[in-house]
């Protein structure tokens, strides 16, 4: 069975162009240019897994077309990973039934603290998701485990997300601990986090991710969460062969 990753959202937290129309270095005539902010989604037959609710939810969906969400996956618990919450609430009238949202301990305090009324009955509304703790190893069915791996974000620790063994995803990170390198080495995709040109304090930036591949040796490395100092082909010009920026709606196979 197939199992596909579709990078959902492929820009930075202000999004490509910003609300204010600026596209800072990004040709807005090309249509790989425009991001909107960070999330993913892993499809099956009967299963889509959504990683992270972004503000931009809605429009990364009907984009593609995408008319389910199964379970949800939390990276973290910063904004443009979770405000587009709401947006589930269509999935859970469609079902009739919870959906199930996995998070850490400081994500799931933040989602209940902001977000109650999504799992708490407050009013006449019911409430629409389950929240679940986020385990180190997640086999949802027979096809599909997903192993789930703390990395530095700055003065917070985010999860990335191993699946199958062949795809790591790391949209918001600045750190792989030492203790947990071994298990990005040579994957099929590293889809990992590359914010800018310079350095940033909770974010890796192009020179570390460049470094980080020449480490892990993955067979394709995929960049994602992109400020708009990046544009799509002046970074296809520089990278080498095994490296290359992403867009909304790329899609890979697992």
């Amino acid at each position: 069975m197939t199992i596909k990753f579709i990078l959902l959202g492929s820009g930075s937290s202000m999004g490509v162009p910003r609300i204010d129309g600026y596209f800072g270095k990004c040709d807005p005539k090309n249509i790989k240019n425009y991001r909107t902010r960070c999330s993913a989604i892993i499809v099956q037959k009967k299963n889509n897994i959504l990683i992270d609710t972004s503000p931009d939810l809605k429009s990364q969906l009907l984009s593609l077309n995408i008319k389910n969400i199964d379970k949800v996956l939390y990276t973290h618990q910063h904004a443009d990973q979770t405000h587009g919450i709401n947006e589930l609430r269509t999935f859970y009238l469609k079902k009739g039934k919870k959906i199930p949202v996995y998070a850490d301990e400081k994500t799931s305090i933040y989602l209940k603290g902001s977000f109650s009324y999504c799992f708490q009955k407050k009013s006449s509304y019911p409430p629409i998701l389950d929240l679940k703790k986020l385990k180190k190893n997640i086999k949802f069915n027979d096809t599909l485990n997903i192993k789930s791996i703390a990395v530095r974000h700055g003065k917070i620790n985010c999860m990335s997300f191993i699946v199958n063994k062949k795809l790591a995803y790391a949209p918001d990170v600045n750190e792989i601990y030492n203790k947990d390198l071994h298990n990005f080495k040579n994957l099929k995709y590293l889809v990992i986090d590359c914010l800018r040109i310079t350095k940033h304090p909770s974010h890796f930036n192009l020179d570390d991710v460049l470094k980080l591949t020449t480490y892990l040796k993955p067979k394709k490395t995929i960049l994602t969460n992109m400020h708009s100092d990046l544009d799509y082909n002046q970074l296809l010009k520089i990278l080498p062969k095994n490296i290359e920026p992403g867009f909304d709606g790329l899609t890979l196979n697992i």
